[in-house]
């Protein structure tokens, strides 16, 4: 093949390459991507075994100076998450977190921020303006929720305590003696 071949063939291949990602932006439909994951993989101890996949992801959100998916050595617990994470910030309620709480895979680890005019108080009932924090709630404030008796606020409160926190307001269906019904009404009295 001459030059004037290889360039004929260069050009074809050129154009070849043009089409199919021409394509491949006609066939995604114009969807919109999601959005990227902020990712921290820095150096993870791994187990003994040496397996790759020692370690495990979780999410840190809330009051956190740099909030996202880390990646923690196995046997961490929520401080360990916390600091990662670059630590609380100034306006971080610690106290609606359990720092001693072990890790699991895919845990997403809420640091709850204090509101401006200081925590809630007891007297907040379901029908009252502002909806308590279910990740700084006291016992006392729960009970005064409608649906909630001093029972079942102490296994709330324990059970954000032994988990790191309540991710989601879905998670309180995890806690013994509430069932979908009492879940669906407590979600206008709660946040996160």
């Amino acid at each position: 093949m001459d030059e004037r071949g290889w360039q004929m063939a260069a050009w074809d291949l050129a154009a070849i390459v043009a089409v199919i990602l021409g394509l491949r932006v006609l066939t995604a439909g114009g969807a919109e991507s999601p959005p990227a994951v902020k990712l921290d993989a820095p150096h993870v101890t791994h187990a003994s075994s040496g397996s790759a996949g020692a370690g495990s992801y979780v999410h840190v959100a809330g009051a956190v100076r740099r909030p996202g998916l880390y990646r923690v050595a196995a046997g961490r617990r929520v401080a360990g998450a916390i600091a990662r994470a670059g630590g609380p910030t100034r306006a971080a309620d610690l106290d609606g977190v359990n720092l001693a709480a072990p890790l699991e895979d895919g845990q997403q680890v809420v640091v709850p921020s204090r509101s401006a005019t200081g925590p809630p108080t007891g007297g907040l009932a379901a029908d009252s303006q502002a909806p308590v924090s279910l990740g700084s709630a006291t016992v006392e404030q729960l009970e005064q929720l409608d649906g909630i008796g001093p029972t079942l606020a102490e296994r709330i409160v324990e059970h954000r305590q032994q988990r790191g926190g309540f991710g989601s307001l879905d998670q309180l269906g995890e806690v013994e003696g509430i069932g979908e019904k009492r879940l669906e009404a407590l979600k206008e009295a709660l946040t996160p």
